[in-house]
């Protein structure tokens, strides 16, 4: 009964999730990175539009100290390109401790699929595949995505935990809550896709993601205009 219901609720829902129109009223989108309570870094993304076109910039950048000797730390700039709803490209270069991480995606037009080039995976992906950055609550909807670090490609599975009330940064909202897992179990623990996701279905917007990695980490909206 209860999986009947999630599938009630995003159907519902689907008109939320379809439309770049949701976005047009955003031109920037912050939030902060913490780790175990700490603020460690900052995701912002940022938009711009042109006639039928947008393009989300994206940079990242956090970095963990321990004893204050930095132990992991991580900086990299991304852009995607849609044509009204439909990606069509997306370059990312990422800088992960020493080792550099990329992802080149093109839209072929022919195959009607993406073609990837990326540091993990290189071939082609069904454009039914979503880029796995926290702006996007497509997300929520989608069967599997694409990291935007590397270009791997994981089917994911995602459970409505419940309508749920949660503060953040002095203000109140009411959320709807969650789960994102691998549907590949047999992935290593640290290859899986474990994460609690809260979306605020009134601005269109996720507010907060939490993992559990080498730490308790937390990407916690800050900001939007």
């Amino acid at each position: 009964m209860k999986n009947f219901l999630v599938f009630i609720y995003i159907m519902l829902s689907s008109n939320a999730f379809a439309h770049m129109d949701h976005y047009k009223k955003y031109n920037k989108i912050e939030m902060d990175i913490l780790r175990n309570g700490e603020i460690i870094g900052y995701n912002y993304y940022f938009f711009t539009r042109k006639n039928h076109e947008t393009i989300i910039t994206n940079q990242i950048k956090f970095s963990v100290k321990i004893l204050g000797a930095t132990i992991f730390q991580v900086e990299g700039y991304g852009e995607e390109k849609y044509f009204k709803d439909q990606l069509i490209s997306y370059n990312s270069k990422t800088l992960q401790n020493d080792k550099e991480k990329f992802v080149n995606l093109d839209f072929n037009e022919e195959k009607n699929k993406f073609d990837i080039k990326g540091s993990s995976y290189t071939g082609e992906a069904s454009i039914d595949n979503i880029l796995g950055n926290w702006w996007n609550h497509k997300i929520l909807q989608s069967d599997s995505q694409i990291s935007p670090i590397s270009g791997s490609i994981k089917k994911q599975i995602v459970t409505f935990v419940g309508r749920e009330r949660i503060e953040q940064n002095g203000q109140t909202y009411e959320v709807d809550h969650f789960k994102l897992n691998s549907k590949d179990m047999s992935l290593p623990k640290d290859k899986r896709l474990d994460f609690d996701i809260w979306f605020d279905k009134e601005n269109s917007m996720i507010i907060r993601v939490s993992y559990s990695r080498m730490g308790n980490w937390e990407y916690r909206l800050k900001n939007f205009e």
